[in-house]
């Protein structure tokens, strides 16, 4: 292919492994594929995810989780972001979780369980310091007394209480994950005050579950590691924590050429060659998920040693300065992947465009082929 996403399931499989290890106490393992599992593909890293372990998915939206059950993917999956309006009533007929984070939520799941005739799985989110989704914490217990008069009234089961951590990839010692530790046991009692008792509690991402034991609770809820990238860099990368990249991400050279001393390369003409040199065109671009500040930074491998991208990353397509090296049309590059062969990392990617690893796997773009290694069994 001119360019692929190489998936290796084998190494989601063997990430899920070695995170239900991790998990304390029996703690389930929730293995989050949104975004497409990140990157990934949904679907292929959701059955591999079970296969190595997984007894729970989770996702954003509503979509994702309907395509997972489509898909004939039948383990309980939790869909945590819904917005007015939308219809519930397709999940809640496949046995969808909902996160719920108020009571207009919680009415509008009652609704869609009265439609459907399907009792309406519902998991309570409180906000203990993201300040993003869930339930502040004065209204947390309005919304837990409402789960309870619903589940009494018949229609609805509160299957779960959760939360989220806002500084987990800082390192189990930063002060906010306790201080959010403690408020979600003391949401916890709120909850079991109001007479719920629901079937898993969780907290844990992929940064907890591999470093803060104590947080695991029922059930844990790794995402990135999932996909075998380290959620907190600073502390070691995957082979310290038993884990394996699952994605490279590979391209073709389209073609070379000769260029003299002073010529500019690409828009803008941000590079100018020093001396007579050879250019190699690789068909990959911002429109595939190269970020356009890759410009004259990031690292790619070609020909058995690292080339920095020369130029302007274009919609399409970028260029690398090989000097006298030989390269010709049809040689592989390897963007990133594992590092095993040479190539950067997606944390190497990360690091030299200031983001996190989480977005360089993500945004590799729809048009890249996802080719998969290894099939799930």
């Amino acid at each position: 292919m001119r360019t692929e996403a190489r998936i290796d399931l084998s190494a989601v499989r063997h990430n899920v492994g070695v995170l239900v290890e991790r998990a304390s106490d029996g703690a389930g393992v929730m293995a989050v594929v949104k975004a497409d599992g990140y990157g990934h593909g949904l679907v292929p890293t959701a059955r591999a995810a079970v296969q190595g372990g997984a007894t729970w998915l989770g996702v954003a939206f509503l979509e994702e989780a309907l395509a997972l059950r489509a898909a004939q993917v039948q383990v309980p999956i939790l869909a945590w972001l819904t917005t007015p309006g939308e219809d519930l009533r397709p999940a809640v007929a496949d046995g969808v979780d909902l996160g719920v984070y108020s009571t207009a939520e919680l009415a509008t799941a009652q609704s869609a369980a009265l439609a459907t005739g399907v009792t309406a799985r519902v998991q309570l989110k409180v906000d203990t310091g993201l300040s993003r989704g869930g339930a502040a914490v004065a209204a947390w217990p309005d919304l837990c007394e409402a789960a309870a008069k619903a589940e009494a009234d018949g229609g609805v089961k509160v299957t779960g209480v959760w939360s989220h951590f806002a500084f987990a990839d800082g390192g189990p010692d930063h002060p906010t994950n306790s201080r959010q530790t403690a408020v979600f046991r003391e949401a916890l009692v709120v909850a079991a005050s109001a007479g719920l008792q629901p079937e898993v509690r969780h907290l844990a991402n992929s940064a907890a579950t591999l470093t803060a034991p104590e947080t695991h609770f029922d059930l844990v809820r790794p995402g990135l590691a999932v996909y075998g990238l380290s959620p907190v860099p600073q502390l070691g990368g995957p082979a310290e924590f038993g884990l394996r990249p699952a994605m490279t991400l590979a391209s073709t050279v389209a073609m070379t050429k000769r260029v003299p001393a002073g010529a500019g390369v690409s828009y803008l003409h941000r590079y100018v060659t020093e001396s007579e040199t050879t250019l190699a065109l690789v068909p990959l671009g911002y429109a595939d998920g190269i970020p356009r500040n890759a410009t004259n930074i990031a690292q790619v491998l070609l020909a058995g040693a690292r080339r920095t991208i020369a130029g302007t990353v274009s919609m399409d397509q970028f260029v690398l300065d090989i000097g006298d090296d030989s390269a010709a049309a049809g040689d592989e590059v390897l963007l990133f992947g594992p590092g095993t062969s040479g190539e950067p990392t997606a944390q190497d990617w990360a690091d030299w465009l200031g983001t996190i690893n989480y977005e360089i796997v993500t945004r590799v773009g729809a048009r890249v082929p996802r080719t998969y290694l290894k099939a799930s069994r």
